[in-house]
């Protein structure tokens, strides 16, 4: 593996070394001293799969407040998707700075999440398949949102956003006061 460093503090591009021959490829996805030299230290404790079937859907922008901020490892593995994460860390050099990057089956590409940042994406092709690692367990009552539209963000998405849920919709939009997580 590669870690790739993001301009946003503490995130990473993870780029799979693949091994060859004629039955296909084999890649290791982790590894507790590789992970060791970005200063990751947290046990995985949850894995999750998505499946997105529309062209344009989107999910987010997801967050956990502390105490139950945590780090997230995503990697697409069926079809591609935008993803994107924002700083939320209070005092961060990167405060409420986003990236994006496509993550798809084809590049193998995985992006690494920092606790204190928010993360969504936007399916490009149907069929969408993406496998989540977790440092924390998810505990509703501390999970938090922005709205993917928001203006003092300004995601610009790839596609027009065909399908949203009710709930990503409501997310609130940030305000002045907000001075983050």
């Amino acid at each position: 593996m590669k870690f790739l460093p993001t301009p946003l503090k503490d995130s990473y591009i993870i780029t799979l070394d693949t091994i060859q021959d004629s039955r296909g490829w084999f890649a290791r996805v982790y590894c507790k001293d590789e992970f060791k030299q970005i200063g990751h230290d947290k046990e995985w404790v949850q894995l999750n799969h998505s499946f997105t079937s529309a062209k344009g859907a989107l999910r987010g922008m997801h967050f956990q407040y502390p105490p139950f901020r945590e780090v997230k490892m995503v990697r697409c593995i069926a079809g591609a998707v935008y993803d994107v994460i924002i700083d939320l860390r209070e005092g961060s050099p990167t405060f409420l700075q986003h990236i994006g990057v496509e993550l798809s089956a084809a590049n193998k590409l995985m992006l690494y999440i920092p606790e204190g940042f928010a993360h969504g994406f936007q399916a490009l092709t149907t069929d969408c398949e993406l496998l989540y690692h977790h440092s924390e367990f998810y505990t509703p009552g501390s999970e938090g949102g922005i709205k993917y539209n928001d203006p003092k963000i300004n995601i610009i998405w790839p596609l027009p956003v065909t399908d949203i849920s009710e709930r990503d919709n409501k997310h609130a939009e940030l305000t002045e006061n907000f001075k983050g997580i």
